[in-house]
């Protein structure tokens, strides 16, 4: 019986362990074809990412006070 692996190579490792330090991280969940949409919204924007647009969205919602 071959044996597994687990637990990825050590410089994934590490960068997790930096990411769950560093970043809080949540699931936004949208109906089906919505991320495409989202996606093109960012990039017609100038966004380099997805994440990138949303927080930007987020913050400007939270400004708006």
């Amino acid at each position: 019986m071959a044996e597994e692996k687990t637990g990825g190579k050590p410089s994934t490792k590490a960068k997790n362990k930096y990411n769950a330090k560093a970043y809080d991280q949540f699931l936004v969940t949208v109906p089906t074809g919505e991320k495409a949409e989202i996606d093109k919204a960012a990039k017609e924007q100038g966004y380099s990412s997805r994440n990138e647009f949303v927080v930007a969205a987020i913050n400007e919602k939270r400004n708006r006070g």
